[in-house]
Parts: structure tokens; C-alpha cells; sequence
């Protein structure tokens, strides 16, 4: 019987989707009881050969790879939900790496805890070339999204979801509510994002609960490309964007606006207290994000 199913979804990414599988491969829990499957996206890369080899490495490990044809993150993460088996799901991407009890914390919250819908736990991002000095709690979170809740399973809080690269969901709950939305989520390389939110939203108003597992420990290989200057603009812009879909998709444009508004305010406090410190960088980077954030917001152009 598989009692969890892991998802990975991969685009152009095979050295990275490779070490992501040396940390699945080393899990605690006993192999026949678990399945992972990698959904190739449409990468022109050398993925589906060096699957091929990592596969044959481990006969042991139930490794499984199909190929999405429709581009976007939204689709492939439901193709392997469509293609699973397992009674509960869990999702990371191909840039991460997992510890040892990942699997088996999940399997362990679920049966421990019959109302749990769905769960997260820690994200701790990884910089390989060293964490920029511009950056703060606050810019980092749109490009690493660092999730630490302590050291307790606990209802996430009100306004807090899951990450996600470490999230996990009962097979009945995508059932009950469905899966992601295929008109949001990362499409190639357009950063576009917002289709967790929405799963969990929905779930949200439906009123499920959704746990926090501090044991199913997530690592977030930052590499240098995503903390320039260019992708950090662009990666804010497009969450500009994705926030006027969902609010448009929620009938909350006209209050997105007028929030906006508020983050200004709260943005410019923030920078000057920064400035004050004598920390510009993070100042200026910190005015930067609410920059692009508002014009994706607007419409305007980056």
C-alpha cells in the first residue's frame, strides 16, 4: 500500500532535480510504502536521460517519471497528483533538498490527526554564493519564501500558508476541493504565481485545517541568478500581477488597491528605519520591491 505520494515537478533543471533526488532516495520511511514521481514539464534538457540513470541507481526506491506537454507548473503538479497513488501528497520543486524524516512526518501528522486537510512545514533557504547584504526578512520572502514556526505541530496561523515546495495534502481533500488552478502558477520561465494561495484559500473558506510539521525539513538552493537585480524586479513585478488576477478572480480589486496603499505607507517606515541603521541597501531594495509589486498591480510595464 502507498501511504504518500511525492511530486516533483521539473523544467530544464536536471542538475538540481538530481540532488533533489539524493535527499528523496535517503528517506526513513520503508520504500515499498512510498512512491515519487517527477513530472518532466517539457524540459529540452537532459532530464528524462539522467532520471534514467538515477532510477537504475535505486531499484529499491519506486522512482517514476511522465512528461506533462501542457507548460505550466499548474499542470504538471496535477498530472502527478492525477498520475499518484498514495493516500496523502506531498509537493516539493526540483530545487530543494529534504531531510531523512520528511515522508515519514507527513505520514505520521495525517494519521495522528484526522482533521488535518492539509500541512507545511519549514522552508530554509540556501545561498551558495553567500545571502546578499541588500536583503532583508522582507525582500527575501518573495524569492525564498523562509517558513519557521517553531518546534510544535500547530494549526498554521490565520493569514499563513504552507510554501510551496513543502506541502502536503490529503488525496481526500484534492478530491473534495480540486487542485491547482491551471490559469495561475510559473509557466516556463514567467514568474507568475498565486496557485498554492488559491488552493489554500479555498480550503480556507471551507473552513479546513492546515498544520504546521516541524519535523519535514525543506532546504531552498538559492542559486546566484535569482538574487540579481533583474530577477528580483521581475519576480516582484510578476507578484504585482498575480495579485490583481486573484483579486479580479475574487471580485477584491478595488480593496487590493486601496491596501496597496497601506503598504506604502508601512514600506516607507520601514526604509527609513534602515536608514537610520545606515543599512541603504536593504533600504533601497526594500522600496524597490513595493516599486514592482505596484506596477504589476497597475499594469503598467516593468
Amino acid at each position: 500500500m502507498i501511504r504518500l505520494s511525492l511530486i516533483i515537478a521539473t523544467y530544464n533543471r536536471s542538475a538540481a532535480l538530481v540532488e533533489a533526488l539524493r535527499s528523496v532516495v535517503r528517506q526513513d520511511f520503508p520504500a515499498a510504502e512510498w512512491e515519487c514521481i517527477v513530472v518532466n514539464n517539457n524540459s529540452q534538457d537532459d532530464t528524462l536521460a539522467r532520471f534514467e540513470a538515477f532510477a537504475t541507481e535505486h531499484p529499491a526506491i519506486n522512482l517514476r517519471i511522465v512528461t506533462e506537454t501542457r507548460q505550466g507548473l499548474s499542470h504538471a503538479r496535477n498530472r502527478g497528483i492525477d498520475e499518484s497513488r498514495g493516500e496523502y501528497i506531498a509537493i516539493i520543486d526540483d530545487d530543494e533538498r529534504i531531510n531523512e524524516q520528511f515522508i515519514s512526518s507527513y505520514v505520521a501528522l495525517f494519521d495522528a490527526y484526522p482533521d488535518a486537510a492539509s500541512a507545511g512545514g519549514p522552508i530554509i533557504p540556501e545561498y551558495p554564493a553567500g545571502r546578499p547584504a541588500w536583503m532583508s526578512s522582507y525582500t527575501e520572502r518573495p524569492i525564498a519564501n523562509p517558513i519557521d514556526l517553531g518546534r510544535k505541530i500547530r494549526p498554521f496561523p490565520k493569514g499563513r500558508i504552507p510554501g510551496g515546495g513543502n506541502m502536503a495534502l490529503r488525496r481526500s481533500t484534492v478530491q473534495r476541493y480540486g487542485a491547482f488552478d491551471p490559469s495561475l502558477g510559473r509557466t516556463g520561465e514567467q514568474l507568475i504565481g498565486g496557485e498554492e494561495s488559491d488552493l489554500f484559500q479555498r480550503l480556507a473558506d471551507a473552513g479546513e485545517r492546515c498544520y504546521y510539521v516541524p519535523t519535514a525539513i525543506m532546504w531552498h538552493i538559492i542559486p546566484p541568478r535569482k538574487i540579481s537585480r533583474e530577477y528580483f524586479e521581475s519576480l516582484c513585478y510578476q507578484v504585482g500581477r498575480t495579485q490583481r488576477l486573484r483579486a479580479g478572480m475574487r471580485g477584491q480589486t478595488v480593496r487590493l488597491l486601496s491596501g496597496e496603499a497601506v503598504k506604502w505607507g508601512a514600506t516607507l517606515l520601514l526604509a527609513l528605519g534602515f536608514l537610520l541603521r545606515f543599512s541603504v541597501p536593504k533600504a533601497r531594495y526594500l522600496l524597490l520591491m513595493r516599486r514592482q509589486i505596484t506596477r504589476g498591480i497597475s499594469g503598467r510595464k516593468p
